[in-house]
């Protein structure tokens, strides 16, 4: 099914590789993050927010800057 799928439109691979995989490669190689430290999911489920967290505001100051973040935090 899914190489049909690639057929019928060959470039959503390259629309997943932009979009989606960007942010796993920016935290294994940003966050010097390849695997996980933790064992048991509910650990790696914490760190892995833990991470996203912190990748996620660092994204936003990149984006918008320290002084835009904390007006949104603020609002």
């Amino acid at each position: 099914r899914m190489a049909a799928r690639l057929v019928a439109r060959p470039d959503i691979l390259a629309v997943r590789r932009e979009t989606v995989e960007h942010p796993f490669g920016s935290i294994k190689q940003w966050m010097n993050q390849g695997a996980f430290l933790m064992r048991g999911l509910e650990k790696v489920r914490a760190e892995f927010s833990l991470t996203a967290l912190a990748y996620n505001l660092r994204r936003a100051i990149t984006l918008i800057g320290v002084p835009g973040l904390i007006r949104a935090v603020q609002a």
